[in-house]
């Protein structure tokens, strides 16, 4: 019968779909509030990694573009894996509850279809039934119509019959009527079961229509429910091996990573060390510094003009608010800032030592204070930069590091800036991934959080 080909069809589709070699299924006895808790748990958890996307993406601005583009990758498969599987988890779930359903569908429709033939088979004896109690009617109509079994008195009023006759002939009448009786009453009785097992017939047969379609829609729905089980079961292959991949991707690049974050390291310690050594020689330079910084902030306007730097050149500008330091960039936003940070990749722990703002490529840098180009060269990490030596403030030594600059229109050592004047251009050079400023400062030699310093 055809339910029992829409069960076999059902159940191969959930056969088909419930093979999952990936260590993830769900059993039989998976509640479906336990998914949909679980998905939704996952799906709260990508959103809170996106936003800490642009975190990530700042922790990697000094890295190499290939490991920071396999660790941006392998940021997104891990966010969408987890809800990927649970989105499985959903899917097999609606796949085994399609199929449940479409069983119970089944045996419905097996019982209607078997109500149907026993219906049908009463129906055909009990026209049987009617046809001889019809017989039977029209015979006694023949029989009346001749006049047979007709008793009348007549016969013993006028002596034509003896008593004992009439009696007979009387008992012979009365035994006809009551058979009479009783083919009526049969017939009336064999047509009203007739109706109703016609009434009964027919719900069953629209039950029946109802139950089929019903079952066709369920087949449908199992399909697409596996269809989606079947999806979501390759995006998890496909992620987890792409996860392989980036990891492996990510390892073989520890080395040359570890390297890079050690000479960053050793880049912030040398600065230190150099400027440490330079202030015990130049004590009284400095206080020539802070006496012509002094100066020149008496003497100029609210905004005032200052010399070329090395090509770059620009008006220079006075502070606009109490704090020592002024932007060194248009934008005001730090991307990254200063501080210790955990390796997303490598989980070892590394010095940021300045903050980093938005500078796209051709970006004027200023000078963050007046003073004297110290440092200006080109190397591997830092690409090309600048150092300005500020002097003495509240006796302590300051300078300011500009890194990843252009090298055309540099600072160049000996040039005397002012505060806000062009010292270079955003160039996107050194190890980075893509243009910015990496502003540090530096006071008494050590490389501090320059925020607090800025307005």
């Amino acid at each position: 019968m055809r339910v029992r080909t829409l069960t076999k069809t059902v159940r191969g589709l959930v056969a088909a779909a419930l093979v999952v070699t990936i260590g993830i299924g769900v059993g039989q006895s998976a509640a479906a509030d336990d998914i949909d808790d679980r998905l939704a748990a996952a799906r709260s958890a990508a959103e809170q990694r996106k936003a800490e996307r642009a975190t990530l993406e700042a922790s990697l601005d000094e890295t190499n573009a290939k490991l920071r583009q396999a660790a941006l990758d392998l940021d997104d498969v891990r966010t969408r894996l987890p809800v990927a599987q649970a989105e499985l988890a959903r899917a097999q779930a609606d796949v085994q509850s399609a199929q449940r359903e479409a069983e119970l569908l089944a045996q419905r429709l097996q019982d209607a279809q078997d109500q149907e033939a026993a219906v049908s088979a009463q129906l055909d004896a009990g026209a049987g039934k009617v046809e001889a109690a019809r017989a039977d009617i029209a015979q006694m109509a023949r029989e009346a119509a001749r006049g047979q079994g007709d008793v009348s008195a007549f016969g013993l009023v006028t002596g034509a019959q003896s008593t004992k006759d009439f009696l007979a002939e009387y008992a012979v009448s009365s035994s006809a009527a009551r058979s009479q009786e009783r083919s009526l009453t049969a017939l009336q009785d064999a047509e009203a079961l007739a109706l109703n097992q016609e009434a009964r017939l027919a719900a069953i047969q629209e039950q029946i229509t109802q139950l089929k379609a019903a079952a066709d829609a369920k087949v449908e729905q199992a399909r697409a429910a596996e269809q989606v089980a079947k999806d979501r079961e390759q995006e998890v292959k496909d992620l987890i091996a792409k996860q392989e991949r980036l990891n492996a991707t990510i390892e073989a690049q520890r080395d040359t990573t570890m390297q890079e974050i050690e000479a960053t390291k050793e880049d912030v310690t040398k600065t230190e060390a150099e400027i440490k050594s330079l202030l015990k020689k130049q004590a009284a330079r400095d206080a020539e510094i802070a006496a012509q910084r002094a100066k020149e902030a008496a003497s100029k306007p609210a905004t005032g003009s200052g010399g070329g730097a090395g090509g770059g050149g620009g008006g220079g500008s006075a502070p606009t608010s109490g704090k020592f330091l002024a932007w060194p960039t248009a934008s005001t936003y730090v991307t990254s800032n200063f501080g210790w940070r955990l390796s997303p990749t490598y989980h070892v722990w590394m010095l940021h030592a300045g903050a980093d703002f938005r500078a796209p490529l051709g970006a004027p840098i200023r000078a963050a204070q007046s003073g004297e180009v110290v440092y200006s060269r080109c190397e591997v990490a830092p690409g090309c930069n600048v150092r300005i030596n500020h002097g003495v403030y509240q006796g302590q030594n300051v300078q300011t590091r500009y890194l990843h600059m252009a090298d055309a229109g540099r600072a160049q050592v000996g040039q005397w800036v002012e505060q806000g004047q062009i010292i270079g251009y955003s160039g996107g050079t050194g190890r980075i991934t893509g243009p910015h400023l990496h502003f540090e400062l530096y006071v008494n030699g050590t490389a501090t959080n320059p925020v607090p310093w800025l307005p």
